[in-house]
C-alpha cells in the first residue's frame, strides 16, 4: 500500500482497463437522503461478493430461511465472478434475483456492450495504485471469459438492477452500496483507508451529506466495522464492510462472511463479530462450506495456471493475512 495515496481519490487513479472509475458508476451521497426504497425489516441481510460460489449461496438461503419476522435479503453486487459454467452462472443468476439484488462492478460490466480492449472499463474495479498491474490485467481477463457465460437475456437483467438501495431495520437508516458513498466501484470503505484519519474525516462528511446512520457495503474484499463519531460524541455513524461472502476473509478460516442487521440478537455459532448501536444488532455471520468441495468446485472452473487461480486460490486454501480483530474499529 502507498500510505501517502489520497485515499479519497483512490478508485480514479489512471485511465487503464480495471483502474478506471467510468461516470456512469457515479452518485451523490445526497442521493441517500430519500426515503427507504423498500419497507422496514427486522432482519437484514446484506451480502455481498458471493462471486459465484454455489456452496456458499446455499448456505446462505439456509440460514436466511432460519429467520423470523420481517427479514429481507440483499445481495449488493458482485455474485458473480468465477461462475463461467454457463449452467452454474445460470443457477446463481435465478436464485439472487429472487431477493433484492444491486449491481456490482461485476455484473454492470457483463450487463454493457462489449468493448475493444482498449477502450473499455475491464473488470471495472477501479483498483487503486498499491495492487500490482498483474493483479489488475488478470481481472479483466477474468472478466472477458465471465462474459460468454450470460446470455442476452441474463445481461438485460443484470442491467436492469440499481446500483444503491435505501432501507431501515426499525428506525436505523442504511445506505447499501456495492462501493462506497460516491460510487459503485469506490474504494472508501475500504479498512486500508479507514485507517487513517483524514479518510475517515471525508467518510463523515458523506455520512452528513447522505443523513443515514450507516452504509452497508463489499468490493474491497476485507471484512471491516468502523464506527466514526462526530465531535463531542453527539453522533455515531457506521461502516459495515462484510468483505466477501464467497471467500475466506481471515487467515485460516475457509468461511466466507455476510452482514445481518436486526432488531434481535444471532447467538449461534456462526457469529465471527458484531456490535450493538441503541436496539440494533449488526453481525458478521460466517458462511460455513465444506472447504475442499469448495475448492474442487473452483478448480473445475479455474485449474491451476488460469487466471483465477493466480489471483485467488492461496486465498482460497488459506485465507488473507487478515485476523478477526482487525475487523472491528472503534474510533473515539
Amino acid at each position: 500500500m502507498n500510505a501517502r495515496l489520497d485515499p479519497s481519490a483512490a478508485a480514479s487513479q489512471g485511465d487503464a482497463p480495471g483502474r478506471s472509475c467510468p461516470l456512469h458508476y457515479r452518485y451523490a451521497p445526497e442521493s441517500f437522503a430519500r426515503p427507504a426504497d423498500v419497507p422496514s425489516a427486522d432482519v437484514l441481510y446484506v451480502v455481498g461478493g458471493l462471486y459465484g460460489n454455489e456452496l456458499a449461496l446455499d448456505r446462505v438461503l439456509e440460514l436466511f430461511s432460519a429467520e423470523r419476522g420481517r427479514a429481507r435479503l440483499v445481495f449488493n453486487g458482485d455474485f458473480h465472478w468465477f461462475d463461467t459454467d454457463p449452467e452454474v452462472f445460470a443457477r446463481v443468476q435465478r436464485q439472487v434475483l429472487a431477493h433484492t439484488a444491486l449491481r456490482g462492478n461485476v455484473e454492470t460490466e457483463l450487463a454493457a456492450e462489449p468493448a475493444g480492449e482498449d477502450d473499455d472499463a475491464g473488470c471495472g474495479c477501479a483498483y487503486p495504485d498499491w495492487v500490482g498491474d498483474a493483479v489488475v490485467e488478470r481481472s479483466n481477463r477474468i472478466l472477458r471469459c465471465l462474459r460468454a457465460a450470460a446470455t442476452p437475456t441474463q445481461r438485460a437483467e443484470l442491467a436492469a438492477l440499481p446500483m444503491t438501495l435505501r432501507t431501515d431495520v426499525g428506525d436505523f437508516k442504511l445506505g447499501i452500496v456495492h462501493g462506497d458513498a460516491q460510487s459503485l466501484a469506490g474504494w472508501g470503505f475500504a479498512q486500508e483507508h479507514l485507517r487513517e484519519a483524514p479518510h475517515r474525516d471525508t467518510v463523515r462528511g458523506w455520512f452528513e451529506q447522505a443523513r443515514v446512520d450507516a452504509f452497508a457495503s463489499t468490493h474491497t474484499c476485507l471484512p471491516v466495522f468502523q464506527r466514526l463519531s462526530n465531535a463531542g460524541g453527539a453522533s455515531t455513524r457506521w461502516v459495515f464492510n462484510n468483505g466477501a461472502a464467497g471467500m475466506p476473509n481471515f487467515n485460516g478460516d475457509a468461511a466466507g462472511l455476510l452482514t445481518r442487521i436486526a432488531l434481535d440478537s444471532f447467538d449461534g455459532p456462526q457469529r465471527r463479530f458484531g456490535v450493538r448501536q441503541g436496539q440494533v444488532f449488526i453481525d458478521a455471520i460466517a458462511i460455513e462450506t465444506d472447504a475442499a468441495a469448495a475448492q474442487a468446485r473452483f478448480l473445475r472452473q479455474w485449474a491451476e495456471g488460469s487466471d483465477a487461480h493466480a489471483s485467488y486460490f492461496q486465498r482460497i486454501a488459506h485465507g488473507p493475512s487478515y485476523r478477526v480483530n482487525e475487523a472491528i474499529r472503534l474510533e473515539e
